[in-house]
């Protein structure tokens, strides 16, 4: 999902967004930091996506939020600033197939090469998620998506927030389990119950949403993990401020990693509503994904941290 190969220029310069000391840490989770195992040695993971080797890791007390970012917030940050995001300037964004009415369907023209079940739909932005005669009315409390990692720093400028570093979002979403596979132990549907939001059917042809949703489910929902975050697993993507790479942990720091110093795609963590044990099975607490920094999606979200 390229935005940059098809796209025009960025016509809005983010350092425009001036940075606002209204950081509510009093609303967010606390983290103590400390030493965790990360990553994965999995037989269920990828190691293409650089899942292993398990390593200790540290990381510094922070400040995380309970939920991804919701339309509400970011529709406050968009009238307090006048932003536009990346979707809206380049004046379209990826939807999937079946959520594309019929209506605008007749308008698409193209798909994303390698998964074609991704529609460049022109009007599709946070506002319209699945184009321009679509809202967010009854999704105010569900979380913004078509935003790429460039808005979401923008969001955490304003925010006086910022985004988590890898290694931070993989100690917090697995509230404190060691080495478990999902955020709430190993087995997907503990007693048979939905834990997250992800495809249940034949990917990408029929959903059947026996979890609730078939798009995304609002930010708070099923059973937050033993820190009191919601929705680490399934129905979002999670922005993270590392470059994406496959091999740069091996050889790496231990202590507060960061990532690379630059790279073509930023991380994300979590996996989404698309997910599914046939072609996604990253809704893994140690799986990993990537995309350029001004893409966006109808399933890319985000999460705040802030420093304590």
């Amino acid at each position: 999902m390229h935005q940059t190969d098809t796209s025009p220029e960025r016509l809005m310069d983010l350092t425009q967004v001036q940075a606002k000391s209204n950081c509510q840490t009093e609303r967010m989770i606390y983290m103590p930091g400390g030493k965790f195992l990360m990553g994965t040695d999995d037989q269920e993971g990828f190691p293409s996506d650089g899942e292993g080797p398990v390593r200790e890791i540290s990381v510094n007390p922070f400040y995380i939020d309970a939920t991804t970012i919701t339309n509400e917030e970011f529709k406050r940050f968009v009238g307090d600033t006048g932003y536009q995001t990346e979707a809206e300037t380049f004046g379209w964004s990826y939807v999937f197939h079946l959520f594309v009415s019929e209506a605008t369907a007749l308008h698409v023209k193209s798909s994303a090469q390698q998964t074609p079940w991704w529609w460049v739909v022109h009007g599709a932005d946070w506002l319209h998620p699945e184009g321009p005669d679509s809202g967010i009315q009854d999704r105010m409390d569900h979380p913004v998506i078509h935003v790429s990692w460039n808005d979401a720093v923008a969001y955490c400028q304003w925010a006086g927030k910022r985004l988590l570093t890898e290694a931070e979002w993989e100690f917090a979403a697995r509230g404190g389990l060691v080495q478990k596979r999902y955020p709430w132990g190993d087995i997907l549907k503990p007693d048979g119950r939905h834990m997250c939001n992800i495809w249940q059917g034949k990917f990408p042809e029929k959903n059947h949403a026996s979890d609730g949703y078939a798009g995304t489910a609002p930010a708070k929902s099923f059973e937050p993990n033993g820190y009191g975050l919601y929705n680490v697993a399934g129905n979002v993507w999670e922005w993270c401020s590392d470059w994406f790479s496959p091999t740069y942990h091996i050889n790496g720091t231990k202590d507060n990693p960061t990532g690379p110093q630059s790279g073509d795609n930023r991380v994300l963590r979590g996996g989404s509503y698309l997910c599914h044990a046939s072609y996604c099975n990253r809704y893994r607490v140690a799986a990993r994904s990537k995309n350029t920094p001004d893409s966006s999606a109808g399933n890319i979200g985000f999460r705040c941290a802030a420093d304590v």
